[in-house]
């Protein structure tokens, strides 16, 4: 299988690109109809497609954005993006800008062979230093 990475980064900045430039349409083309955006808040929240929508449109604004280190894995027809994305952003106005890391699951569609996201899911990332320390000391392929 060809590497997929030049193929779904492509797509994350389309999307992202959508969400600075407040275009729903753009949005609604690249996600699936069952598209849902979870947090890794306490507790968990969601947000459906038609919500996300709304939301990227009128009261979550994205100024910027930018990409860290980027993990693609294909899986058949679908293919896991995970990256670390840097935001200014603001939610009604309250200033939500920072670092988070994101997982996202992209569906190719059988009709016209293209991406589609169908879930983002958005986290806090870790700040322990110790712990990818801790976790590569479990690697057993070293």
């Amino acid at each position: 299988m060809a590497d997929l990475t030049p193929v779904i980064e492509t797509m994350e900045h389309r999307w992202m690109r959508a969400w600075v430039n407040r275009d729903p349409k753009a949005l609604k083309a690249i996600t699936t109809k069952d598209f849902i955006l979870l947090t890794a808040s306490k507790p968990p929240m969601i947000l459906d497609r038609p919500s996300w929508l709304e939301a990227a449109a009128k009261r979550w604004d994205c100024a910027s954005y930018r990409f860290g280190d980027i993990y693609v894995r294909g899986l058949g027809p679908t293919a896991l993006f995970s990256a670390s994305l840097e935001l200014k952003a603001a939610m009604d106005g309250r200033d939500c800008s920072g670092t988070v890391w994101v997982t996202d699951l992209w569906r190719r569609s059988m009709t016209r062979r293209g991406w589609k996201l169908a879930q983002r899911v958005v986290s806090r990332i870790e700040e322990d230093r110790e712990l990818p320390k801790a976790i590569k000391s479990l690697q057993l392929w070293k």
